[in-house]
């Protein structure tokens, strides 16, 4: 099984445990010199098993309109979603990645894919930390790891570092993780059955963002980056569609109503708003989804 790599260190979550290595994978070249780049054109639908190829967006001629009515979209979205992804479950326990330890917890996905979409909202409902490792179509680095952990390229794929268990099929892993961590709850009422009726519907108003890796993302970064969000926030779906198009894997801290982490959060942020974004890299952080999107796209873009 994939071994954790090493977790983003913000002192007023946890201490910092010991480096571990992601496995080999190919990786994209720092460029010393970066420009201001625009966000990547939306990508075309694409089902729960994904194909390798990348390619143009046939959706692109949306981009303008996406662009104008980027928060309204991202709105009815999140309306079309409740009652699921928003707050965390009675009785749930934060029993893993809480705010005092590192997650043991891996999930391979993409911000577009429906199925993906189940199980993050799942882990919204247990107020569950994950390491996040975006594969969007076209990526260059997650989908063959993937491919070398699990045999296939299907996603979602779970690692629980905890337990040994890896597991692709959405229904599947929200049942685990309800098992493993919900302390005797069973997913709430729709939540498995809810994706063939309003799952797409993100990704049909979002016209396919947080699919397609953009082609002028290359710059990896050194520490994984740490993102304050719950599913169903409009704006952090927005800043989540932006990390997935660039290919950067990053420490997702949910922090839904009635979550462990929110005093964690308010003392880092000074509010308890998401999004909230952490670069040990760089020692960036914000919670302006806007400024967010301008230094992500300008920090980690091949320049022109």
């Amino acid at each position: 099984m994939l071994p954790l790599a090493h977790p983003a260190r913000h002192p007023s979550l946890r201490p910092p445990p010991p480096r571990r290595a992601l496995a080999p994978a190919p990786a994209r070249a720092r460029l010393p010199n970066r420009a201001r780049a625009r966000p990547p054109s939306a990508g075309a639908a694409e089902t729960e098993t994904a194909s390798t190829s990348g390619g143009g967006s046939v959706l692109s001629f949306l981009c303008p309109l996406l662009k104008l009515l980027g928060v309204t979209t991202s709105s009815i979205s999140s309306l079309a979603r409740l009652p699921w992804g928003s707050r965390v479950a009675t009785s749930s326990g934060g029993n893993t990645g809480s705010a005092t330890s590192a997650p043991t917890l891996q999930l391979y996905e993409f911000e577009a894919c429906p199925f993906c979409r189940r199980v993050r909202e799942a882990m919204t409902e247990l107020d569950l930390s994950v390491e996040v490792y975006p594969c969007p179509k076209g990526s260059l680095r997650h989908r063959e790891i993937v491919k070398k952990i699990g045999g296939m390229e299907q996603f979602p794929l779970l690692v629980d570092a905890s337990t040994g268990v890896t597991m692709y099929e959405s229904g599947d892993i929200v049942n685990y993780l309800f098992r493993q961590y919900g302390q005797g709850r069973s997913p709430s009422s729709g939540l498995l059955e809810s994706t063939i009726f309003t799952g797409w519907v993100p990704t049909l108003l979002r016209a396919g963002r947080g699919m397609t890796l953009w082609n002028k993302a290359g710059v990896v970064p050194a520490e994984k980056l740490e993102l304050f969000s719950y599913e169903n926030n409009s704006y952090a779906r927005i800043v989540r569609e932006a990390l997935c198009e660039l290919e950067l894997p990053y420490v997702l801290q949910n922090v839904g109503e009635g979550s462990s982490k929110m005093d964690a959060l308010l003392r880092i942020s000074g509010s308890k708003q998401v999004p909230y974004l952490i670069d040990l890299n760089t020692g960036f952080q914000s919670g302006d989804y806007k400024k967010i999107l301008s230094y992500l796209f300008q920090q980690y873009s091949i320049s022109s």
